[in-house]
C-alpha cells in the first residue's frame, strides 16, 4: 500500500511554481510537465485515464496555433488579402480552442482518477470543487495532489479515525 504523500513526492511539483513557470514560458512548461508526469499520476493511481499521445495532441493543438500567430500580423494593404488572415485567424481560434478543451477534459479525467485512488486507497473521499477543475484544469489538480496529506488528516480528526499505518500496526 502506498503512502498518501507518495504522489505529491514523486511529482514533487510546488503549485506556485507550477503557475509562474507555466505563464513565463507560454504554456510550454505546463506541457512539458504532463508528457513527463502523467505516467507517474496513472502508475500511482493505477488509472491509465490518458496517455501519451493525448498530450502531444495538446502540444500539436497549441503548437500549430502559436506557428500561426505571425500570419495574421499581415494588414490588408500588405501584401495580404483578408480572407486568407480571416481563415487563418479562425483556425488558430480553434486550435487553440481544441487545446484547451483536451486540457480540461484530461483535468477532470486526473480528477476522477484522484478521488477513486483516494477512496480505495485511502478510504476517504477527496473532494474536489468542479468549478475550480475547469478554471484552472491541471493547476488545481496539482494543488489537489499536494493538498492530500492534509486532506487525509483532516479526514481522520473528523471522523475521529486513525490514520492506516496506525491500524496495521494496532492489527
Amino acid at each position: 500500500m502506498h503512502n498518501i504523500s507518495t504522489l505529491k513526492d514523486q511529482l514533487n511539483t510546488k503549485t506556485l511554481n507550477f503557475v509562474l513557470l507555466s505563464f513565463a514560458t507560454g504554456g510550454i512548461y505546463l506541457l512539458m510537465w504532463l508528457y513527463k508526469n502523467q505516467s507517474v499520476i496513472t502508475d500511482t493511481t493505477r488509472n491509465p485515464f490518458s496517455n501519451n499521445l493525448y498530450i502531444i495532441w495538446i502540444a500539436v493543438c497549441f503548437g500549430l496555433s502559436s506557428q500561426l500567430q505571425p500570419y495574421i500580423g499581415i494588414g490588408a494593404g500588405e501584401y495580404s488579402d483578408n480572407n486568407s488572415s480571416d481563415g487563418i485567424a479562425i483556425l488558430i481560434l480553434l486550435l487553440s480552442l481544441a487545446g484547451n478543451v483536451l486540457c480540461i477534459v484530461w483535468a477532470f479525467k486526473a480528477k476522477s482518477a484522484l478521488q477513486h485512488y483516494a477512496l480505495m486507497e485511502f478510504k476517504f473521499e477527496l473532494k474536489m470543487n468542479a468549478f475550480y477543475t475547469f478554471l484552472f484544469s491541471v493547476f488545481y489538480i496539482t494543488y489537489c495532489i499536494n493538498a492530500m496529506p492534509e486532506a487525509l488528516q483532516k479526514h481522520n480528526i473528523i471522523h475521529g479515525s486513525r490514520p492506516l499505518s496506525e491500524e496495521r500496526h494496532a492489527e
